[in-house]
């Protein structure tokens, strides 16, 4: 690419703590290049680029910019769209390399996770195969910490430090209350891998500590085993604290609260969650006969920016830097990667793979991270997760007590194309 170029940026699927502090890294390393003109968000995802509503993020001031690194969600705008087969999808596809020529786009940034670097890749190999100049790379986002290839995502850390410190809080309160609220079941995310779950047994520094029995999607549920479990522990304790993760499955690998007349599928196509701790709760109150309760924090966990990994909003932004330099040296179909150090003390770089090997790959929690009996971690899964939570992110707090975030002002551009959508 000879002349300057247009870039785009875009957001995609459940946002986090850290998708903004990639953003950040993205916008900030493009300012300094002199082979891109203009930097455009896409509103929504791919999705703004098909309808194209696009905005100048050039035009933004550079204190919003700069506010992106201590802002939670995602600022551009997400979405859950997802692109099927350059076959099956052709019109999208084409619309989308329209859009990107009309207006200049030559660099095609995305922060997601699966879904989002399929949908990237193939947007480049269309490009190829129709002469349109175009590199596209991929930056990981995902609280469940499933990308394969990468060592940890960026948003894993800081959620990650939020359910740990959940577990320690609610733990206490079970504790002071077990008279009368002997058990406590809090459910956190992750559909087939069990990350944030597991990385709750960091608050349980002693056997008296929350939680006392972790269940993650990796480990086989059995009901008669679990019901088993919380009897030893409220034996020895006279309280339970439990962590399960929504895509709990029992031994044919079958989600156990995945009722298809209740929950269906998201745009996705993924089944739709929910209802693991409510089942459970059941389930104690008649085997056990406890009183039980359910904490769910919902969509609290990946936006805490309050509560945020100081390593991981750090690390994001480094992934979102990477991703432009790597673009610049000539590289293309790649996603960011962090690659973990060898050594006692941790440290942390990036590194490239295949936008093809992403999406096509998931990692889940190594067994060697979960206990024999199936239900709490290992000291592995301690070292693994302990340097990702550590440090605070800033916040700049107003008058009034409360975080401040920044938003977009948002100067749209002229639309150029037919409505589509």
């Amino acid at each position: 690419m000879n002349s300057k170029s247009n870039i785009i940026v875009a957001q995609s699927g459940g946002p986090t703590a850290a998708i903004n502090s990639s953003t950040c890294g993205v916008i900030q390393e493009a300012l300094k290049s002199d082979k891109i003109s203009q930097i455009i968000g896409a509103i929504n995802g791919i999705l703004g680029v098909l309808k194209e509503d696009l905005f100048d993020i050039s035009a933004e001031r550079p204190e919003t910019i700069e506010a992106l690194r201590q802002t939670p969600a995602a600022a551009v705008g997400s979405c859950r769209y997802k692109l099927k087969s350059l076959e099956e999808s052709q019109a999208d596809f084409d619309r989308i390399l329209d859009v990107f020529r009309v207006h200049n786009i030559r660099y095609f940034f995305y922060a997601g996770g699966n879904d989002s670097m399929d949908t990237a890749d193939k947007v480049n190999k269309l490009a190829a195969a129709r002469g349109y100049e175009l590199v596209c790379m991929g930056i990981p986002k995902t609280v469940d910490n499933d990308l394969a290839i990468t060592d940890h995502c960026p948003g894993y850390g800081s959620v990650a430090k939020y359910v740990a410190t959940c577990a320690a809080e609610a733990g206490r309160d079970t504790e002071a209350l077990a008279t009368t609220d002997t058990c406590t079941i809090l459910e956190v995310m992750g559909r087939n891998a069990g990350w944030i779950a597991a990385a709750t047994g960091l608050a349980a520094r002693g056997p008296e500590d929350a939680p006392h029995l972790i269940y993650m999607p990796e480990a086989a549920f059995s009901f008669d085993k679990f019901i088993g479990d919380v009897k030893e522990v409220y034996k020895e304790l006279g309280r339970v604290f439990i962590v399960v993760g929504e895509g709990l499955k029992n031994e044919k690998g079958e989600y156990i609260t995945a009722d298809k007349g209740t929950f269906g599928r998201d745009s996705f196509g993924h089944v739709q969650l929910g209802g693991v701790a409510e089942m459970l709760k059941a389930v104690i109150e008649k085997e056990v006969g406890i009183k039980a309760r359910c904490n769910k924090p919902g969509t609290n966990q990946r936006s805490a920016m309050h509560f945020a990994s100081l390593t991981d909003i750090n690390e994001a932004y480094m992934c979102g830097q990477a991703a432009v330099k790597a673009a610049m040296a000539g590289e293309n179909g790649k996603m960011v990667t962090l690659v973990r150090e060898k050594g006692a003390k941790y440290k942390c770089t990036t590194g490239l793979a295949k936008l093809k090997d992403i999406a096509n790959g998931e990692k889940k929690v190594p067994r060697e991270y979960i206990n024999d009996k199936g239900n709490h971690i290992t000291d592995a899964m301690r070292d693994y997760v302990r340097p990702l939570v550590k440090g605070q992110a800033p916040v700049t707090i107003g008058e009034d007590g409360l975080p401040i975030f920044m938003r977009f002002s948002k100067k749209f551009l002229e639309k150029k194309l037919p409505n589509y959508l």
